[in-house]
């Protein structure tokens, strides 16, 4: 990924990247009803890497499942590149845990972005106090042997309801998860700078006592005007602006 786009992915909200992608057509991209059970400090951007699970079955699912190396939860564990996002399909079902502590610190040592899933975590006292970016349900203490049959890998998944592709941008902050389509997470990460950039500025507007009229949306020409005066005095705080905005 564009190291300029993760940069300015670190620096917008999940609520901007809606409407960013609304305008652009696309309606289902967060992930509803995930909530973080990790204790990072920042907001997760990274592309995503996919594992899904089908329902567990007596006969394959024994605890001797894990002895097997090609196991494809364990390979996800040890392949899943540094940088992106473990994004797991568990058919938003929380009844079983679709990983846990230890799993997450491999993970994190690995240096990996974030983990994310519509099933639930277990050992979340655990993972709540380690710095990770990880996105869940709810916590759920057994095995996912018991629910979850990992059967593969970087194929497109249904995750919270939205579809993700291998190599989707996934941005988490606090308030939950989005995906950007991988082609156009380029264009994404501008235009969700700067309106970024321009609801700070509205943000102060509102405490000064302003209206919403003509200053959001911007459509008064006084406000445009001082919107771009207030911009240009604020460049040092925005490093990443796009100098073409006019």
């Amino acid at each position: 990924m564009n190291e300029q786009t993760r940069a300015r992915l670190l620096r917008v909200s999940t609520a901007t990247l809606t409407t960013v992608l609304f305008k652009r057509g696309l309606h289902n991209t967060f992930l509803q009803g995930l909530r973080t059970a990790g204790g990072a400090a920042h907001n997760m951007v990274g592309q995503a890497y996919t594992l899904r699970y089908i329902p567990a079955r007596e006969d394959l699912d024994g605890i001797d499942a894990f002895l097997d190396t090609k196991h494809p939860q364990r390979v996800a564990i040890e392949e899943c590149p540094a940088g992106q996002v473990l994004v797991m399909d568990s058919r938003n079902d929380a009844s079983a845990a679709s990983s846990g502590g230890l799993l997450l610190t491999r993970l994190m040592k690995r240096g990996v972005a974030g983990v994310v899933t519509d099933g639930g975590f277990r050992d979340t006292p655990e993972i709540a106090q380690m710095p990770i970016c990880a996105y869940h349900q709810r916590p759920s203490a057994p095995t996912n042997l018991i629910k979850h049959h990992a059967v593969d890998l970087q194929l497109p998944i249904a995750c919270a309801g939205v579809a993700v592709y291998p190599g989707d941008v996934m941005v988490g902050d606090a308030e939950g998860v989005v995906c950007i389509p991988q082609g156009i997470a380029d264009a994404v990460a501008v235009e969700a700078y700067e309106q970024t950039i321009y609801e700070d500025w509205v943000a102060t507007r509102m405490a000064s006592g302003a209206g919403l009229f003509g200053v959001y949306p911007l459509t008064a020409a006084d406000e445009r005007l001082a919107f771009f005066a207030w911009r240009e005095s604020q460049r040092s705080h925005y490093p990443l602006a796009d100098a073409a905005q006019k």
